[in-house]
């Protein structure tokens, strides 16, 4: 093996064990939550990793969130169909609620998650509280807000999001520094 491969390996061994580090927690606690086992867990988290990884060798691969969210994202896909798959049923209700219940699990930092939402302005604030605090679905945040279509409000929320994400960037914040 050359250098560059050597380098590669590397980099991508160092990659995956920092998503273990930081993502595997959160896969373990939506499986248990929906039933499953930590071998289970693992097992779809590795599932997950691999689909990551073979799509990210494609040039035409584009993640809209982080890579820690997509993989979650996917290990939570996974696990839906294992476990449908085997003749057991859920509703995507019922998974959807473990989902909220691991995340509202974590003890935040209220006022400091508070205060850099407030950096983004009080129209953002608005916007986001409507559609992840309310639950309202973007058509209505459309509607209300008074964009011209569900995309134009999609956009909006999205830049909303990334002058909370620059703020925190700027500050040099991780996200244990929003955890009590």
């Amino acid at each position: 093996m050359d250098a560059v491969n050597l380098e590669e390996q590397a980099a991508r061994q160092q990659l995956f064990t920092a998503l273990y580090q930081k993502v595997f927690p959160a896969v373990a606690k939506y499986v248990a939550k929906c039933g499953g086992s930590f071998e289970e867990a693992k097992d779809v988290f590795q599932d997950a990793l691999v689909s990551y990884y073979e799509k990210s060798r494609s040039a035409d691969m584009t993640v809209n969130s982080s890579v820690g969210a997509y993989i979650y994202g996917i290990s939570r896909y996974l696990w839906i169909r294992r476990y449908k798959e085997g003749n057991q049923t859920t509703r995507l209700d019922d998974s959807y609620a473990a989902h909220i219940a691991v995340e509202t699990t974590l003890p935040v930092a209220e006022d400091k998650l508070l205060n850099f939402l407030e950096t983004a302005g009080k129209r953002c604030m608005e916007l986001l509280r409507a559609f992840y605090y309310d639950q309202l679905p973007m058509t209505r945040v459309a509607q209300l807000f008074g964009f011209s279509g569900v995309r134009s409000a999609t956009v909006q929320k999205y830049k909303c999001i990334e002058k909370v994400r620059e703020t925190v960037k700027q500050k040099a914040l991780t996200y244990e520094d929003f955890l009590e």
